[in-house]
């Protein structure tokens, strides 16, 4: 699967980067007043603060009542590393990857937790893998937006409703970065 579509829009502040990034516009000191500095996430304004998080997520990403948000160290990464070593092992892995972050999620299902069954499907930087060739029998793994190589998953339509493996998706850039 080849997509070298260049985006019509741009955004207002082209410089993107993992970290540190620019300020939201109109953004000020003053936004840390209630901050809970040297405060335990135990204390009652930690868990207010939570709560009003996992409130606002819920609100903003449309997640029903009854579906489970946490919130987890490391970012993404983190995230992406606890589904990786929790939730692997019981059946093949299919594993996906065009860039850096794809690449390193295939390092750690192969050389870290040394699973007996995988496939590696990779690509060239800037080109997307064949993704006829996933099996959702077994689980999947894959990045939705390579930022390092700038190429993306078109969509989901390749990803079968009917599965009986996981699919486990490091998509955090692509939260409200594409249709």
């Amino acid at each position: 699967m080849t997509v070298s579509v260049r985006p019509t829009v741009r955004p207002n502040n082209p410089q993107f980067s993992s970290g540190p990034c620019a300020k939201r516009p109109g953004w000020s000191l003053q936004s840390l007043a209630d901050a809970a500095i040297g405060r335990s996430h135990r204390a009652k304004i930690g868990k207010s603060k939570l709560a009003e998080v996992l409130d606002r997520s819920r609100a903003i990403l449309g997640l029903p009542d009854d579906y489970l948000i946490g919130i987890v160290p490391a970012s993404d990464t983190g995230a992406v590393e606890m589904a990786l070593w929790s939730l692997l092992g019981e059946r093949g892995v299919d594993m996906l990857a065009w860039e850096s972050f794809g690449d390193g999620w295939v390092t750690d299902v192969t050389k870290q937790l040394k699973l007996p069954d995988v496939r590696v499907f990779k690509a060239d930087y800037g080109q997307l893998p064949d993704v006829a060739q996933v099996d959702f029998d077994r689980d999947v793994v894959f990045t939705w937006n390579g930022t390092t190589s700038g190429v993306r998953v078109p969509g989901g339509d390749w990803i079968k409703d009917e599965r009986k493996g996981l699919v486990i998706v490091d998509a955090t850039s692509a939260v409200f970065a594409m249709d």
